[in-house]
């Protein structure tokens, strides 16, 4: 890495990279730094939403996606512990006929290496240390080391922090947390083979949740999910008697289905962190995905989120480098929008997330995240063609 970059991209994962590649499409000279090697896993429910997929279709990278063989979900069951499974039809609709839930190491990959193509200037296995700062306080870039602890700088005339919900930039800036939730999910994974699944499949019973995704290589990813204290006390008697009370109590159904199958991996723990949104712009800086904007997984959105939020903030971010709007009019945007598109299935999530809920609220909280989702298809769908009207940088000039 040399020069001065217009944007420095710290986190490779599906935001991160999302915001690179899409930056460098629209003529800025991009950086992306990672923390992890090239290529590898990360524990994740890695379910696209339609908003998710329309994104990858939009982009011209839903092909590869669908070409690693990951299997195309046409329908969603869902399952409750009192009464029969309800089955919704997945309606092919802008070019999504299916959703997709590719495995981590698939779709990050896929998106990092066409980041690259499209010029960004990747460096992995270095981690970011501090952010540079000019005399006039504003964020100028970030210091890293490599695997051997030499240190390098990357100057940017902006820096993205898309570096998880402990994000080194966020700590660095001085971001603060404008809204936090108060309930969440502890949550155990495990992937199996031979265990068939009709799409996505959603489980709700006493105090728990599961799900079964059917991905890459054959493999059905399986969640079980609960409050941390609960977890916690069925985790003393062990991880895997815990797991299968778990989704005994969820859904008995398909507890009887995994007697059939073979586990692929161990079980994955999740422990647990509360929602939030983070102010996510600054001189100089500005956060997407988990480091800007996380709500508990057992809406099982995370991916679509960042897959939406990294178009909204690269919009934002070549339209302050191109001049069209001052750099704070264009950031403050980004998160007006963001958190206009987020707040409701935000607010539904913590409700779910309590397991608080009796069945029939339960039903009645998943109608709502259906009506959220469809907002931000709507949403998503209005957008123009990111491959035919980005503005390209010209000047690199950012009026602040």
């Amino acid at each position: 890495m040399s020069g001065r970059y217009d944007v420095v991209v710290v986190g490779s994962r599906v935001a991160g990279a999302s915001t690179a590649l899409l930056l460098a499409r629209g003529g800025a000279r991009v950086a992306l730094v990672e923390r992890a090697a090239h290529g590898t896993d990360t524990v994740s429910t890695h379910a696209l939403m339609r908003a998710g997929v329309h994104q990858l279709h939009r982009w011209g990278l839903l092909d590869e996606i669908v070409a690693t063989g990951v299997p195309a979900i046409r329908r969603t069951t869902f399952h409750y512990s009192d009464g029969e499974p309800v089955e919704v039809a997945i309606r092919s609709s802008a070019g999504v006929a299916a959703l997709y839930a590719p495995r981590r190491h698939v779709l990050d990959r896929m998106l990092v290496d066409a980041a690259g193509a499209a010029g960004v200037d990747v460096r992995h296995e270095a981690v970011v240390t501090a952010l540079l700062r000019d005399n006039t306080g504003r964020v100028a870039g970030v210091r890293a080391a490599d695997r051997a602890g030499r240190a390098f700088d990357v100057p940017a005339m902006i820096t993205v922090g898309a570096d998880g919900i402990r994000s080194t930039v966020a700590d660095g800036a001085g971001s603060a947390v404008v809204r936090r939730g108060r309930s969440c999910s502890a949550m155990l994974y495990r992937y199996y083979t031979h265990l068939p699944a009709t799409g996505y499949e959603w489980a709700y019973g006493h105090r728990a949740a599961a799900g079964f995704i059917p991905t890459n290589e054959g493999l059905t990813g399986v969640f079980v999910g609960t409050t941390p204290c609960r977890l916690r006390a069925l985790r003393r008697d062990g991880t895997e008697r815990a797991f299968a009370t778990l989704l005994a109590a969820a859904a008995p159904r398909l507890a009887e289905r995994i007697a059939s199958a073979a586990p692929d991996s161990r079980v994955h723990g999740w422990a647990g962190v509360t929602g939030f949104m983070r102010r996510s712009w600054g001189p100089g800086w500005a956060l997407v995905g988990d480091a800007g904007y996380f709500k508990d997984p057992i809406t099982t959105h995370g991916m679509t989120d960042a897959l939406r939020d990294a178009e909204l903030l690269a919009d934002a971010i070549l339209e302050a480098l191109a001049g069209v709007v001052p750099e704070a009019v264009a950031l403050a945007r980004y998160q007006a929008i963001r958190d206009q598109l987020s707040s409701e299935l935000f607010d539904v999530t913590e409700r779910v997330a309590s397991y608080a809920w009796g069945l029939d609220e339960v039903r009645s909280l998943l109608r709502q995240v259906s009506s959220a989702m469809n907002a931000e298809v709507r949403h998503v769908q209005s957008l123009p063609s990111p491959r035919t009207s980005r503005r390209h940088v010209v000047g690199h000039s950012v009026r602040c």
